[in-house]
């Protein structure tokens, strides 16, 4: 969820000139990282939403299989922006739909052998990636004056 000013506070006086420099240098290198993460999910044959749907289901997966829901909240998309986007994907052979054992109204989302392969490639690919940019993004975020 996105954080509102009032959540954030506001900043204690006006900001500098090293201010301004550290922002627009963190905002060039998540932007690059953004470049990067979607030119690699279009290399492994997805859309970069589609990327980050199977990275939220794989996540979210760890006691349960999430529901459209669950992905929906994630991805910051309407429940059913998500349901046309995990259709697109189980037409692609990456998700499967299961009923929940609770609520048999449920329906729940887990990934194919596939798509965890694709996933696999792609997670190993930004790691090394973010691995490479963590100096940086460490110098400023050490930059940030409270």
């Amino acid at each position: 969820m996105i954080a509102s000013r009032k959540a954030v506070g506001q900043p204690k006086g006006r900001p500098t000139q090293d201010d301004y420099q550290m922002l627009a240098a963190f905002r060039l290198t998540l932007r690059r990282y953004h470049g990067f993460s979607e030119l690699a999910a279009l290399q492994e044959g997805l859309k970069p939403q589609q990327h980050q749907a199977l990275l939220s289901i794989k996540a979210l997966s760890a006691k349960t299989p999430p529901s459209v829901g669950d992905v929906a909240e994630q991805l910051l998309i309407r429940p059913h922006s998500a349901v046309e986007l995990i259709n697109r994907l189980g037409r692609m052979g990456l998700v499967k739909r299961l009923k929940d054992p609770d609520d048999g109204r449920k329906v729940r989302i887990a990934l194919t052998a596939l798509a965890e392969e694709k996933l696999a490639v792609l997670s190993a690919t930004h790691l090394n990636e973010l691995n490479s940019l963590r100096p940086l993004l460490m110098k400023l975020l050490r930059n940030i004056q409270p």
